[in-house]
């Protein structure tokens, strides 16, 4: 019998073709981070059993932009950037796993195929977007890491702008900000194939990074607005009151996360 190779879709006789490789993968990006403060219960109404709110100031949210290159341990996908560059934007939240704290990303979207078949397979709810994000360079009209840098930074999807910010440093901060700080509780969930059959598979998970290293953080001020569409849930998460909003670029290895629970999601 023919064997056919590959760590996911599609599986071939050589598995070069499959959408994603193996584990370990490592992640090198610039992430321009918001937290502010939404109203708790639409937090909490992102929280599956048996997830609870955080403890301590549930209504946080942080919005990030992320503009990153990736690759497998061989790192063959840098020399082919099409395969390793890509643009994220996400909304994570606090909760609370059995008395333990937890980071969850309760909105993501990505503009390439790989990007998203990996966090789906690590529990991320990724869908496809636009996402754009001021870039910074030593040189020329782009803005240095430095007091009055400003950064705009935009996301859209299915033709509607979601979101959009203008960031401007103040000074180095001893932190990149507080809600995306734990280890991420993600649910992996996929329907049975069989009508009215449940859920084939029902996982929540912890994930985290297997190493992190990180450039010097800068904390400054905000000016985010989030809009309506008729497909996305977002601006659900409405602003209520400014946190602060942050820079920095970082280099982060996954290598596999942990099963917590089976069969415990509310999930219809």
């Amino acid at each position: 019998m023919p064997r056919v190779r590959g760590y996911f879709h599609p599986k071939t006789a050589t598995g070069d073709a499959s959408i994603v490789p193996a584990p370990p993968w490592h992640y090198s990006g610039d992430l321009l981070t918001v937290e502010y403060r939404t109203d708790p219960e639409r937090v909490r109404e992102l929280l599956p059993s048996p997830l609870e709110p955080a403890a301590d100031d549930p209504g946080a949210v942080a919005l990030i932009w992320a503009d990153w290159q990736s690759c497998a341990d061989a790192g063959q996908e840098l020399l082919d950037p099409v395969r390793s560059q890509y643009q994220e934007a996400f909304a994570v939240v606090r909760c609370s796993y059995r008395g333990r704290p937890y980071s969850r990303c309760v909105h993501i979207w990505v503009d390439k195929d790989f990007a998203l078949v990996r966090g789906l397979h690590q529990g991320y709810p990724k869908k496809l977007g636009a996402i754009h994000q001021t870039r910074p360079h030593p040189f020329g009209p782009a803005p240095r890491i430095e007091p009055g840098a400003r950064f705009g930074a935009t996301l859209a999807a299915a033709d509607r702008r979601l979101a959009q910010v203008v960031v401007t440093l103040r000074e180095p901060s001893a932190t990149a900000g507080f809600v995306n700080a734990h280890p991420m509780a993600h649910h992996r969930w996929l329907p049975s194939i069989e009508k009215g059959g449940g859920l084939a598979l029902d996982e929540l998970v912890e994930s985290r990074a297997a190493s992190v290293e990180a450039g010097p953080p800068w904390r400054g001020d905000a000016r985010l607005e989030l809009f309506e569409s008729p497909t996305e849930e977002l601006a659900r998460l409405v602003v209520r009151e400014p946190i602060a909003a942050y820079y920095q670029q970082v280099g982060v290895v996954w290598d596999g996360g942990r099963l917590l629970e089976t069969a415990t999601s509310d999930a219809e």
